[in-house]
């Protein structure tokens, strides 16, 4: 666990729920923990399910081919890791048949439940038919999603381009963004994180994720950090350093600035509010485009929003997204307007598995399943029940130094001193360990 701290922020204590409506208020009336203290703390709340027993190989086992034949790079949480075996909506069941209720959402990823029985039929129904073609041949699939995709979007962001995970939409998005304007230089911000590949690992700042290779042409901003930054929640303060980078680390004329409107790897921090409009601004005005990471924060996440900038009150030229998109299936996607697109035909490119028919299926459903439960306004609803329990217990405990974010996209940092903000490094493995064990329950 020393050695994933040393590479984590581990002092910033990161909850990603899923949008997934947890149980009815009649199943509980008080949030609770259960597990190892089950004679002290309340049981979690009745769930009608059992899962199937399970069969396969134990923890021991899996850890032993881990270490021999997966990458080293390959870490795990927890002193003693769980094997999980089996999902059913919100919750998670180990090899012993232990129900775990899932704060993590596989990072920010199953927002419609674990095995939600639309997005499973959409997927196997899909699978029995076309399990594989490309975007060379007609196929209604990608079609229709790109279609239903584009409707959640303003303005006229409606070209849909198929990736399989986030890095490679941000990856795609950066290169579009040079090919329009002719320019280089990108600008991201300090403590970000886009991706682990040559351009997205540029824009990436944060020492633990980058390594010493060529990363070219990205200038990283001040960070509007409400809680940690210089300027506290002015968010216009903030954004004269992106000029300052434009006069004086450019040659006046930018490609792009990219950023999450609430940053996920970085620990749940949300932009200062006034940030990104004087930003949007400033950088189009250098000729750049503005690139909406979305790739933790977008499909209801947030509650308040579809889309994470959206609450920032901004309109982007191009926006990324992967993860929540498919609910676990490797998906991603970028959507630009037509204007933007039109670079990507001066050359061939293609992807072979972006646009896959079941993983288009799967993410069409994931659509409705947020539409037809509602599970942007339940984010919203459990998500700020939830901020506010949290905020209680930071009255009580001086340890937990800031919560915030928006939804169910949720941050507590603990501190060991709340006026010098010092990262509570060890305390929060200990917190992350004994809540392996305990489970969060929320009440609505």
């Amino acid at each position: 666990m020393q050695r994933i701290a040393a590479r984590q922020k581990s002092w910033e204590f990161r909850q990603f729920l899923g949008l997934r409506r947890l149980y009815s208020p009649a199943q509980n009336t008080s949030a609770c923990l259960s597990g190892n203290d089950a004679g002290i703390i309340p049981a979690m709340p009745a769930f009608d399910y059992t899962p199937p027993p399970y069969t396969g190989p134990g923890a021991e086992e899996i850890m032993r081919k881990r270490r021999e034949f997966l990458s080293p790079s390959m870490f795990c949480f927890y002193k003693k890791p769980v094997n999980v075996v089996h999902g059913k909506m919100q919750y998670l069941f180990d090899d012993n048949g232990r129900r775990y209720l899932d704060a993590f959402g596989g990072i920010a990823t199953v927002n419609c439940g674990h095995c939600h029985p639309d997005v499973v039929r959409a997927i196997v129904d899909q699978t029995k038919s076309l399990q594989h073609s490309t975007i060379l041949y007609l196929n209604h699939a990608i079609a229709d999603f790109a279609e239903a995709l584009a409707s959640k979007l303003p303005g006229d962001l409606k070209v849909v381009f198929f990736t399989n995970s986030g890095t490679e939409a941000n990856e795609l998005a950066m290169m579009m963004a040079r090919l329009y304007t002719g320019c280089h230089d990108i600008i991201s911000l300090r403590n970000a994180y886009h991706g682990n590949a040559a351009g997205t690992m540029a824009a990436t700042a944060q020492c633990n994720w980058k390594f010493n290779v060529v990363q070219s042409g990205v200038h990283h901003a001040l960070n509007p950090d409400p809680y940690r930054g210089l300027f506290g929640a002015d968010g216009e303060k903030y954004a004269h350093d992106i000029q300052d980078l434009i006069h004086f680390g450019t040659s006046g004329h930018v490609a792009a600035f990219i950023s999450e409107a609430i940053q996920g790897v970085g620990g749940i921090v949300e932009l200062a509010p006034g940030y990104l409009p004087a930003v949007y601004n400033s950088i189009r005005e250098a000729g750049g485009l503005c690139i909406a990471d979305e790739v933790q924060s977008g499909f209801a996440r947030v509650g308040s929003h579809f889309w994470g900038f959206e609450a920032h009150g901004v309109i982007p030229d191009i926006v990324t997204m992967a993860k929540g998109i498919g609910n676990g299936i490797p998906l991603g996607a970028v959507v630009t307007t037509p204007e933007v697109a039109e670079v990507l035909t001066r050359r061939c490119y293609f992807n072979t598995f972006g646009g896959n028919p079941v993983c288009t299926a799967a993410g069409h459903a994931v659509l409705k399943v947020i539409e037809k439960e509602n599970l942007q306004e339940n984010a919203h609803i459990v998500g700020s029940y939830l901020k506010k329990r949290l905020s209680d217990l930071k009255s009580k405990h001086e340890i937990i130094g800031d919560v915030r974010g928006r939804g169910l996209m949720l941050g507590v940092e603990l501190v060991t001193d709340r006026q010098l903000k010092t990262p509570a490094k060890v305390e929060i493995l200990q917190v992350m360990d004994q809540m392996k064990g305990t489970c969060i329950c929320i009440s609505l």
